[in-house]
C-alpha cells in the first residue's frame, strides 16, 4: 500500500514509552504523527487530514476529556479513541459521553490496539454512510415541498381533506399510518410528508418495498447481520431497523407480504426490538410505521391475504388517496405543473395547452393515476414541435376516446377487484402488452404486476 493512501492518526500521549511504542506498532498500516501535548496535536490537526486521535487522559496543558471536548467542537467527524492507566468507570463513562468511539486501559496488547482501532474505522464508516442517506432525504425535501404537504398539487375537496389529514397525524410521531390509493395516486409523496411534518423530519426516512423483500432475506435486510454469520456475509449489515431508528420506516406494498413474513413484522413491531442476525443481543428501536398499499380495507380485513393483528398493529390511522378519476377538477391544475417540469427538462418553451387537449385530458379515466399523467404530459412534451400541447399530442388517449377502445360508462359501478382488473387490461393494451411499462406506468413491481395478472387470468397475446 502506498504511504499516500495509509490512513492518518495522531497520537497524544506525554509518557514517551508509550508514544513510542504506539508509533513502532502503527506505523507499518498507518501514518502515524506522535505528540507530547495537546497545543501540539492542535497544529497537527490544523495542517493535516486526521481519521482517527489516539489521546491519553492524563497530559500537560488540559486533560483528555478537554481536548476531546474540543476536538468534537472544531472536528466533529474527527473519531477519538481515549486512553488511561486508570480503570475509573466515571471516566470512561464521561469520555464516551462526550463522543469518544472507544477506550482502552493501559498497559494494552498490541491485539487490543487494533481491535480498537478497527472498530472505530468501522464505527466511524456507517456514520458516514448514515450521514450520506440523511443528506439524500435532505434533498428530497424541496420536491416534497412543492408536491405534497401544504403545497400539494389541486384544490379539490378531497386534496383538502388529505392535507388536513397529513397535518393532523404528522403532530403525532408515534402512530402508525396505513395510506391506501390505487398505483400512482402518490402514497409515499405522503408518506413522505408525514415525515416531513413531524418532529422526526431530521432523521431517516427509509423505504421499502415489501414485495420484493424474499422471506430468506428478511431477518438480514430489517435486523442486520454480524460478518461471517452465514454464507455471504462478507461484513457487518445494519438492518433497517438500526439504521432508520428515531426516524420513519414506509413499508410499500404491505399488502403483498406473505402470511409468513406478516408474523415476523408483527412480533418486531410488537415488541420493539431485534435480534441481530449473528449475535444474542436484542437491540430497541423507536421508529414511526408507516405502510402503503393498493388494496381495498375490505381486502385488508376478511382475514384471507392479510392478518387481521397486522392490519390493526399498522393500521391505527387510516388514509385512503382517492384516484385521479374522482378528482377531475384536479386535472389542470396538475397538468400544468407537470408541463413545466417537463419543459425545463426537456429545454423547450411550451408553456400552454389546448383547451380541447385539456378536455381529451379531463375526459379520460387515468387508470395509472397521477403517474400516468405525468407520463403523457411529458411524452406529449417530448414530441410537440409547438409552444402548446394540443390533442394530437396525445394519441393514447385519442385512441381510446374515439371508440376503438370502448370506455366504460362512468355511472355503472363495478366491484374494486373488477376496476382493478379493468385498469390492468387498459394499460397493458396502451403498451401494446409490455409488461415492464405496464408496471411503470401503475407504480408497481414487475413481479407483482405478474401475480395480478395470473389473479385475474387476464389473456395475453402470444
Amino acid at each position: 500500500m502506498k504511504e499516500s493512501t495509509k490512513p492518518n492518526i495522531l497520537v497524544i500521549d506525554d509518557d514517551p514509552v508509550f508514544r513510542n511504542l504506539l508509533r513502532t506498532i502503527l506505523k507499518e498500516k498507518l501514518n502515524v504523527f506522535a505528540v507530547e501535548s495537546p497545543s501540539l496535536g492542535f497544529k497537527i490537526l490544523k495542517n493535516e487530514e486526521i481519521d482517527i486521535l489516539i489521546c491519553d487522559f492524563d497530559l500537560p496543558e488540559m486533560n483528555g476529556l478537554k481536548v476531546l471536548d474540543i476536538v468534537k467542537e472544531e472536528y466533529p467527524k474527527l473519531e477519538v479513541i481515549m486512553i488511561s492507566n486508570s480503570n475509573d468507570m466515571e471516566v470512561v463513562i464521561e469520555a464516551l459521553r462526550k463522543g469518544a468511539a472507544d477506550y482502552f486501559k493501559k498497559p494494552f496488547s498490541v491485539p487490543e490496539i487494533w481491535l480498537s482501532i478497527e472498530r472505530t474505522r468501522r464505527f466511524s464508516k456507517i456514520q458516514s454512510n448514515l450521514e450520506e442517506v440523511k443528506n439524500k432525504n435532505n434533498l428530497l425535501r424541496s420536491v416534497i415541498n412543492v408536491e405534497v404537504g401544504s403545497n400539494m398539487i389541486g384544490s379539490s375537496e378531497e386534496m383538502k381533506s388529505i392535507r388536513e389529514q397529513i397535518e393532523m397525524v404528522s403532530q403525532t410521531p408515534d402512530t402508525s399510518v396505513m395510506i391506501i390509493g390505487e398505483s400512482g395516486t402518490g402514497k409515499e409523496l405522503v408518506a413522505r410528508a408525514i415525515h416531513e411534518f413531524s418532529s422526526r423530519k431530521e432523521e431517516i426516512f427509509g423505504a421499502v418495498n415489501m414485495s420484493a423483500i424474499p422471506e430468506s432475506l428478511f431477518e438480514s435486510e430489517f435486523f442486520g447481520h454480524k460478518k461471517g454469520s452465514f454464507t455471504g456475509a462478507i461484513s457487518d449489515k445494519a438492518g433497517w431497523f438500526e439504521s432508520a431508528n428515531k426516524g420513519t420506516m414506509f413499508f410499500d406494498e404491505i399488502g403483498e407480504m406473505t402470511m409468513a413474513l406478516q408474523v415476523k413484522l408483527l412480533r418486531v413491531i410488537e415488541d420493539r426490538k431485534f435480534t441481530k442476525i449473528g449475535t444474542q443481543r436484542e437491540q430497541k428501536f423507536d421508529i414511526r410505521i408507516i405502510a402503503a398499499t393498493n388494496k381495498t380495507e375490505e381486502e385488508l380485513t376478511d382475514g384471507k391475504n392479510f392478518r387481521l393483528d397486522l392490519f390493526h398493529r399498522i393500521g391505527t390511522f387510516i388514509i385512503n388517496l382517492p384516484p385521479l378519476r374522482e378528482r377531475k377538477n384536479d386535472i389542470p391544475e396538475l397538468a400544468y405543473f407537470f408541463l413545466e417540469g417537463a419543459s425545463i427538462k426537456m429545454a423547450k418553451r411550451i408553456s400552454q395547452i389546448h383547451n380541447d387537449a385539456l378536455k381529451l385530458l379531463t375526459m379520460y379515466s387515468f387508470p395509472g393515476n397521477i403517474r400516468e399523467l405525468k407520463n403523457l404530459i411529458e411524452r406529449a412534451v417530448i414530441v410537440s414541435k409547438e409552444n402548446i400541447l394540443l390533442p394530437q399530442h396525445f394519441p393514447s388517449i385519442q385512441t381510446t376516446n374515439n371508440g376503438i377502445e370502448n370506455p366504460e360508462p362512468e355511472n355503472e359501478i363495478y366491484s374494486l377487484k373488477e376496476i382493478e382488473k379493468r385498469t390492468i387490461q387498459k394499460v397493458l393494451r396502451m403498451v401494446n402488452y409490455n409488461k415492464a411499462e405496464a408496471a411503470r406506468l401503475l407504480d408497481i413491481e414487475w413481479n407483482a404486476l405478474h401475480r395480478r395478472i395470473e389473479k385475474y387470468n387476464i389473456d395475453l397475446p402470444k
